[in-house]
C-alpha cells in the first residue's frame, strides 16, 4: 500500500484505493448505501478515515484494524461498523481466533456487555463466511 506521503494521489484517490484494499466489497456497499442520501458523506469517508489516516505510515493495516474492532466494540453503538471491521480485518490478515480476543480483551476496558455484543458481531460475520481451512 502506498502511504500518506505520495503526493502524486489525492485524499480522494487514496482513499478509495485503501478502502478497496481493506473492505473489498462490503466497504464499496456503504459507500454505494449513502449515495442516496448523503453522497458527499461518501466522499468525506474516503478521504479522511481511508485518505489521510489508514495510509498514514507507521501501522500497518492489520495493525489499524485490531485498534477499529476494540475501539468499536468498546463504543457498544456501532455494531453495522463492528461487523465491517470485523470483515475487514479478515481480509487484511487477523485471524478469528485473534478477532475473539480482541473482542474478550474489551470485556476489561468496556464491560462484558461491549465484549458480549462484540462477540456476537464476529459470530455473526465469521459464519456469512467459509469456514476457514
Amino acid at each position: 500500500m502506498q502511504t500518506q506521503t505520495d503526493t502524486n494521489q489525492s485524499r480522494l484517490e487514496r482513499g478509495k484505493r485503501a478502502l478497496a484494499e481493506i473492505d473489498g466489497e462490503a466497504g464499496q456497499k456503504v459507500v454505494e448505501a449513502l449515495a442516496g442520501i448523503a453522497p458527499d458523506f461518501a466522499t468525506y469517508l474516503f478521504e479522511f478515515p481511508f485518505g489521510d489516516i489508514y495510509t498514514r505510515p507507521g501501522l500497518s493495516l492489520r495493525d489499524r484494524e485490531i485498534a477499529t474492532i476494540a475501539a468499536l466494540a468498546a463504543m457498544g453503538t456501532a455494531q453495522p461498523q463492528l461487523k465491517v471491521h470485523i470483515a475487514a480485518g479478515l481480509n487484511v490478515g487477523l485471524s478469528r481466533d485473534e478477532i475473539v480476543e480482541i473482542l474478550m480483551q474489551m470485556a476489561v476496558y468496556a464491560g462484558f456487555p461491549a465484549a458480549l455484543n462484540g462477540l456476537f458481531a464476529a459470530k455473526e460475520v465469521f459464519s456469512a463466511l467459509p469456514q476457514p481451512e
